[in-house]
């Protein structure tokens, strides 16, 4: 009886340490004025082989929070096998009718085919940026292609842009800040998942660039260029667990 209760209680313990932050999914709120008084909902880093947010969750929160625009920075799935579940994610956004945009991440790019999965995104009404840029009504909207796999090119990302409009930008790894030698007003990122495991020293162990290097690999955070932010990410990767690092999506208030 006794080692029963204690095996329950173990059991406990794994799930709301490590399975219970995959499910439970935290909105986090930055303010960053930069005069354009728009509010965008960043979600990052799907991984929808292991994903454990639903789609009807995403809907629920996009109706209360009824952003301006939806940003996706990157890794929906590297497994084109999973294309159709994705698939139900991105019915769900055409569904809601709210301007959306995306890049790529190295997750993606491991895919055999990744146009498939480029096809899928803009049949759907996602407008799939890599390394250019697009005018909206308020700002220049900049999307850097992935640079974890070597495809970013920032100076082909700024090529349409001038200083008149703000310059936001959405990539998938943040550690590309350090390569960019124009001003923006601010870029959204992921790819870090915050660490995934709550763990001193967690990048020291596994190497995953510059920033992560020095502590910097989720948050708000300022670079000669501009301002940035890393996002933890609703899905996982490698094993689908987190530890004491909860999924989230990101509603920037610009």
């Amino acid at each position: 009886m006794l080692y029963a209760a204690a095996f329950i209680l173990i059991l406990g313990l794994v799930y709301a340490l490590f399975i219970l932050p995959t499910q439970w999914l935290k909105v986090e709120r930055i303010r960053h004025p930069i005069g354009v008084n728009r509010t965008i909902l960043q979600i990052s880093d799907m991984h929808v082989e292991r994903l454990r947010i639903s789609p009807s969750a995403l809907s629920k929160l996009i109706i209360r929070e009824r952003p301006d625009y939806i940003f996706i920075t990157g890794d929906f799935t590297k497994q084109e096998s999973c294309l159709l579940r994705l698939d139900s994610y991105l019915q769900m956004l055409e569904r809601h009718q709210i301007p959306t945009y995306a890049v790529l991440g190295n997750h993606d790019y491991q895919q055999r085919k990744v146009t498939r999965l480029i096809r899928l995104i803009r049949y759907r009404g996602i407008t799939l940026l890599r390394n250019e840029s697009i005018r909206l009504p308020e700002f220049h909207l900049v999307g850097i292609d992935d640079h974890h796999t070597g495809r970013s090119n920032t100076h082909q990302s700024f090529r349409m842009t001038d200083t008149q409009a703000p310059r936001v930008i959405i990539t998938h790894d943040p550690n590309v800040v350090l390569k960019i030698r124009h001003h923006y007003d601010y870029l959204m990122a992921g790819h870090l998942h915050g660490k995934q495991f709550g763990i001193p020293y967690f990048y020291k162990l596994r190497p995953m660039g510059e920033l992560p290097a020095k502590g910097i690999y989720k948050g708000l955070h300022q670079h000669d260029y501009g301002t940035y932010y890393i996002s933890k990410g609703i899905g996982q990767t490698g094993i689908n667990i987190r530890f004491l690092v909860r999924s989230e999506v990101t509603i920037h208030h610009l």
